[in-house]
């Protein structure tokens, strides 16, 4: 035989990546990396797979953790002791690991950094969590797989009963690739799982409501939520980690700094060598004395500090220069069909759900294929049953077994199955009370059937049996959360730039929008000249202008019946005397449609609080159509007379397109919208001085696109230019275009039914010209009146003196030039401030 050539030319680049290749793939499916479905890495799911197999649960005593590590390195784990029990103990640490997984019973380490002891002296079992990651697993709910010889079978993943990856995280090293998952609260994780099953559609944003950010076992603090928001949307992020710190007054009247909780991961008595070298090295001053008090109580970590020095200083010196604040970097990388993919937290909850499916899926085809198997094996026992005289002399003249079950198949065509099971069958299953329990079993077992085959057809079923088994999940074992997140020091978000102030937004008819101050308006006695409001072209003039705080939501409708939502800071200052900005440039208007409406709501009382008392119209909805006429509301009128109640509820979701507010009919446009409780009065005034007051309950409730019913009967060139909401111990303000106001009791205009022609509320004449505005107001009110040429004058209402209902009024302010006119009407609530550029006489008055 010839010798084998045992030297061969190898090009040794190709063998050199060949080989990495191989080594590198090994180390980031089968090492380093964690399963997107139970978020074990396969040294993880081999120590719980054992220890469940020889019976280490929290039912069972503690056995020493040099077993379960013999038995995971004989059967599955071809590495060295360490790496095994390196794992265990990390999943007995409970400032490692979020919900320990491993009970460990002796020394596992502390946070000081010292080592478990070896694992001949430590004894361990599962926990009672641990156990729902591996529930089911004898129910072929996951695929096995042979152990590094063959000899032994493993599972591939975990049914992981609830979201691992999410709830404690994980951190490995691979070959060109990393990932370090923070933990979280098992609560918020399930409730995230909980929202997307009921939304599949659900966004990052959406899920960040109920899964606000990682939670820590050591708690601490999670300084800003924009390193949170990059990490759940993109996968990558920095969460800044601080210690949580106090400030103690000592009996010697020095301050202390007490140290109780620290960053994820960080080794306290390093820490502490870490602040002892600055102190020495004079890189922090201030220090005179450090101390580890903590016991078993808690972490209690003390520093003490010099009489003259600041305390916040020295400690924000040891956040900047020590562990007492640290970045936890997340990179959400897992293996997902075995392949390693970053993934965003949307995408890491949907892979969890797809799993459990799949599990609960094939759970029920495992009981399904029981229970028919069983159905079977009963169905031969009826039968037998019914026979059973011929059956008991067919076994008497059968010389054997085989010869009895052979016989038994050939003349009742039992199966193998069936036949076996008669032979098997004990005499005392002939009494009555015992044919009756093979025929409940039957009938309960037919009854399972149906509902696994019905779980296995509709997938709305399985995915209601997947949240009733998680919720239990969630009630077991859920706790509160200990990581609290905070604002970040040197990261602000934009409302936080803008100082909460009262603000006065104006609108111009030709669509210039701007806000400035409300206190740059002074106060001016009746008939005064004004101040210039607004810079802006002849042709234009303010035709909105109301107050509202930089904070606020406001609402913007539309003449064409849409609404768009901005806050009271995104709207751009501008000098008294600028014209602002076009507001197409903030928000998504169309070509000739304008604003005609606006609603400023207080951050304080938001839109979707829900008034407590319900109208008498409610009685007897169900509910969801209570759901949808619940208050705030939203009253609108149209220019035709058209009034319509709606739920402000409707309006939460504003899209930047904006939308529809309600259906006009030809030719008309939206004029005016209240926010109201739904149990108020309205009054609606028209341009030839004619009103109407109505009870708000005489408007039914409806739809956010529908179009309304009629509110006033107008004449034929008559229109409706204000609405307003009344209040019986207030006055109703008119003001007309020449100039002229006047206030009247409100006892003056008597309620009247919805959509009548109304009473008059002023004589107009050529001299007072038509109305332009009609307020409810108070004595405490204070009045802007605004002019075609941006001229305003700001004047209390009880300088206008009240008169009766059918007069003219008195001159409110001086008009000066052709077509000058008054445009606008605006009531504004007076406070307390003092109005520096006031003249002497406005102040003596």
């Amino acid at each position: 035989m010839a010798e084998l050539d045992r030297n061969q030319t190898i090009d040794i680049t190709r063998e050199l990546r060949n080989s990495f290749i191989d080594y590198a793939m090994s180390v980031i499916v089968s090492r380093a990396l964690p399963d997107v479905r139970d978020g074990l890495k396969p040294v993880h799911r081999r120590i719980l797979y054992a220890m469940y197999e020889v019976g280490m649960t929290p039912d069972k005593p503690y056995k020493k953790s040099a077993r379960v590590v013999g038995d995971v390195l004989a059967k599955y784990h071809p590495h060295g002791d360490a790496s095994v029990y390196d794992a265990l103990v990390r999943m007995a640490q409970d400032f490692n690991t979020r919900y320990l997984l491993v009970d460990g019973h002796g020394n596992f380490g502390s946070v000081d950094g010292d080592s478990a002891a070896a694992m001949r002296y430590t004894e361990s079992r599962m926990s009672k969590i641990a156990m729902e990651l591996l529930r089911d697993i004898n129910k072929e709910t996951v695929d096995f797989g042979p152990n590094y010889d063959g000899n032994e079978k493993e599972p591939q993943v975990l049914p992981a009963r609830f979201p691992n990856l999410l709830v404690n995280g994980s951190a490995g090293i691979a070959v060109g690739m990393a990932t370090n998952i923070p933990p979280h609260n098992l609560r918020e994780v399930i409730d995230g799982v909980l929202l997307m099953i009921d939304n599949p559609d659900v966004t990052v944003s959406d899920l960040m409501n109920v899964i606000p950010g990682p939670d820590f076992p050591t708690a601490g603090l999670i300084l800003g939520r924009s390193g949170i928001r990059s990490a759940y949307e993109t996968g990558r992020g920095s969460v800044i980690m601080r210690a949580k710190c106090d400030f103690e007054e000592a009996n010697n009247g020095k301050t202390r700094i007490i140290v109780t909780e620290l960053p994820y991961q960080v080794n306290k008595a390093r820490l502490i060598e870490k602040i002892a070298e600055l102190v020495r090295d004079k890189k922090i001053d201030g220090i005179t004395d450090l101390r580890d008090e903590s016991d078993r109580k808690g972490m209690r970590m003390v520093i003490e500090l010099r009489r003259d020095v600041k305390p916040q200083v020295v400690l924000n010196n040891l956040y900047k220069h020590t562990q007492l604040q640290t970045t936890f970097g997340v990179n959400m990388l897992a293996l997902v069909h075995g392949e390693p993919k970053v993934l965003n937290l949307r995408e890491v909850v949907y892979h969890y759900i797809e799993h459990q499916k799949d599990v609960i899926t094939r759970r029920t085809q495992y009981e399904l294929k029981k229970a028919r198997a069983r159905v079977h094996i009963l169905e031969g026992l009826r039968t037998a049953l019914d026979h059973i005289d011929a059956i008991i002399a067919l076994l008497r003249s059968s010389r054997t077994t085989d010869i009895a079950r052979t016989r038994l198949m050939e003349e009742y065509k039992f199966s193998e199955e069936q036949a076996q099971a008669i032979l098997d069958m004990r005499l005392q299953r002939l009494t009555g009370l015992e044919r009756q329990k093979i025929e409940n079993e039957y009938q309960e077992i037919m009854k399972q059937i149906a509902e696994y085959e019905a779980i296995l057809a509709d997938e709305s079923l399985l995915m209601a049996v997947i949240k009733e088994e998680i919720i239990e999940v969630r009630e077991a074992y859920s706790d509160e959360r200990r990581t609290v997140i905070t604002s970040a020091e040197g990261e602000i978000d934009d409302a936080d730039l803008i100082p909460v102030e009262d603000v006065v937004i104006t609108i111009t008819h030709q669509g210039y929008i701007k806000r400035l101050p409300v206190s740059t308006y002074r106060s001016q006695r009746r008939g005064g000249r004004g101040v210039t409001a607004t810079g802006m072209k002849e042709e234009d003039f303010v035709e909105h202008l109301f107050t509202t705080s930089s904070h606020n939501d406001v609402l913007f409708f539309t003449n064409r019946g849409r609404v768009y939502r901005l806050k009271g800071y995104e709207v751009p200052e501008f000098g008294r005397a600028a014209k602002g900005t076009p507001i197409i440039n903030l928000l998504n208007i169309e070509q000739g449609e304008s604003v005609s409406a606006v609603i400023p709501l207080d951050q304080n009382d938001p839109a979707e609080d829900v008034v407590e008392e319900m109208n008498d119209e409610m009685v007897g909805m169900d509910e969801e159509e209570e759901a949808s006429v619940r208050g705030p509301f939203l009253f609108m009128a149209t220019r035709k007379g058209v009034v319509k109640k709606t739920s402000l509820s409707q309006f939460s979701n504003i899209r930047k397109a904006g939308l529809i507010a309600l259906t006009l009919r030809d030719e008309d446009e939206l004029i005016g919208v209240k926010l109201t409780d739904g149990n108020q009065e309205i009054i609606i005034g028209t341009r030839e001085g004619m009103s109407v007051r109505f009870a708000e309950r005489d408007v039914r409730f409806m739809g956010r696109t529908a179009a309304g019913v009629k509110g006033i009967d107008l004449s034929a060139k008559d229109v409706v230019i204000d609405m307003d909401v009344v209040n019986k111990a207030a006055y109703v303000l008119v003001v007309t275009s020449n100039g002229y106001g006047k206030r009247s009791p409100m006892k003056s205009y008597r309620i009247q039914g919805r959509g009548g022609k109304g009473i008059k509320t002023l004589d107009r004449t050529d001299k007072t010209g038509h109305v332009v505005g009609l307020k409810i107001v108070t004595i405490e009110d204070d009045l802007l009146v605004i002019t075609n040429t941006g001229i305003v004058i700001r004047t209390s209402v009880s300088q206008i003196s009240e008169q009766s209902r059918i007069t003219q009024g008195v001159k409110l302010i001086s008009l000066h030039g052709d077509g000058e006119e008054v445009s606008t009407v605006a009531r504004v609530v007076t406070g307390d401030e003092e109005e520096p550029d006031a003249p002497e006489e406005t102040k003596s008055e």
